[in-house]
């Protein structure tokens, strides 16, 4: 790779990079980590990452498809999280490490588990929620009782983690 192309690959992927996002981790779920000629590096945390591109000198872009390690780790869900109903009212759910969940609507129990980098709740209503990063965002997708993961969701809103850990 030339020196201007590496510049452009670079300028592309800080162009990328979530500007608010955290230090990186020992835990985190991976770092991109670009290496110059002259032998320095730069270090973005992955989850910060929402697009990857390389253009050549030709100005020809080419999309870098980002590898599944690079979805947001089980410990980035733990917490109190702020979400839609559909309804446009707001209900919390929490994420504990043990794997119980609570919201402060409807039955307040459930359990979650991490599958395929999102958050999979089953509440005891019979509701089932998942939460899940699409693009830079995240989003609680609902499901009615007798629903499946796989099923059209009955709603999709925004979710924001208020009470994030250290990833």
């Amino acid at each position: 790779m030339g020196k201007t192309t590496v510049g452009v690959l670079f300028v592309t992927l800080i162009l990328a990079v979530d500007a608010t996002a955290a230090p990186v981790a020992a835990d985190d779920s991976g770092t991109v980590v670009i290496v110059f000629r002259d032998g320095h590096q730069q270090k973005i945390p992955a989850s910060a990452i929402s697009a990857m591109e390389f253009k050549n000198a030709a100005g020809v872009t080419t999309p870098i498809a980002i590898p599944a390690l690079l979805v947001p780790g089980r410990g980035h869900f733990l917490g109190k999280w702020i979400a839609g109903q559909g309804n446009g009212s707001d209900f919390s759910i929490e994420l504990e490490d043990d794997g119980e969940a609570k919201k402060s609507i409807g039955s307040h129990h459930g359990t979650w588990t991490y599958v395929d980098g999102e958050a999979r709740v089953s509440w005891d209503d019979g509701w089932h929620d998942v939460i899940r990063k699409v693009g830079t965002k995240y989003q609680k997708f609902a499901y009615a009782p007798g629903k499946t993961f796989s099923d059209t969701p009955d709603n999709v809103t925004e979710a924001h983690n208020t009470s994030p850990k250290p990833i």
